[in-house]
């Protein structure tokens, strides 16, 4: 049986994620922003959360860990660097690292540069990516703990990822990000095409999550900082390509 996935929102602007797996019935939470949304999604879904599977400390991915580890007694897998604090962690992962949800699979893969911890999972069979602060529909995690390097390699890990796998990201951006990429490549069909779905799926009130790593490719500007026709439109041909991926996260920070 297929695992199931729901996505709710957080906080402000936070996705919450479950993911369920019907033959052993286990349930993890992908970050957990705060506890009620989850419970609620719990509850609504007759589900029992048994694993947490965090991506990096900010707080706006671990507030509700633990209350919902005092609830549900789950266990709770964390990145494998302990040099940010995390409470409550049961088990440390790192790349390469396989995290077992149930039935289900979770390949750990090390995406540092929004922070140094930063972990993303993998479930190949579900073909799904939780990219959490890395990597979002038509942008990225700004940079703060890393370097731009660093990022633009972690990029380059998920960017290897089949075109089929569906992204889930950390939060609801895409709309402001849509903006400041067509400012950069203005004639990408795909670029265009995707602002005018974000643009019908906002004004219905519906997330712009998940989305084709496929069409990631091909219309998120900061998945393409090699191709010449970007580092043209910033008047840096030639440059290395880690360099123009710092000066498109340099610009959106200023837009």
């Amino acid at each position: 049986m297929a695992a199931e996935i729901r996505l709710f929102p957080c906080l402000t602007d936070n996705f919450g994620y479950l993911i369920h797996d019907p033959a052993t019935k286990a349930t993890a939470s992908i970050d957990a922003p705060e506890a009620a949304p989850v419970i609620k999604a719990l509850e609504r879904e007759g589900w029992t959360l048994t694993d947490i599977l965090i991506t990096h400390h900010h707080g706006d991915h671990v507030g509700g860990v633990a209350e919902l580890k005092q609830k549900y007694g789950c266990r709770v897998v964390a990145p494998r660097d302990k040099a940010a604090k995390i409470a409550d962690v049961d088990l440390r992962a790192g790349q390469g690292d396989v995290v077992k949800v149930g039935g289900l699979l979770a390949r750990v893969l090390e995406t540092p540069g929004h922070t140094l911890d930063h972990i993303s999972y993998v479930f190949d069979s579900e073909k799904a990516l939780f990219a959490a602060d890395t990597l979002f529909s038509i942008g990225c995690g700004r940079v703060f703990e890393g370097d731009y390097p660093m990022m633009w390699d972690s990029l380059l890990k998920l960017r290897a990822l089949p075109d089929d796998f569906k992204l889930y990201c950390g939060h609801e951006y895409t709309a402001s990000n849509v903006k400041f990429a067509l400012t950069v490549e203005p004639d990408n069909a795909a670029l265009q095409a995707r602002a005018e779905e974000v643009t019908r799926l906002r004004a219905e009130n519906k997330p712009t999550i998940p989305t084709l790593l496929g069409d990631e490719k091909k219309a998120n500007v900061f998945l393409r900082a090699d191709e010449p026709s970007v580092a043209a439109s910033l008047r840096m041909k030639g440059a290395d390509a880690a360099a123009v991926f710092g000066e498109l996260r340099e610009r959106k920070n200023k837009s």
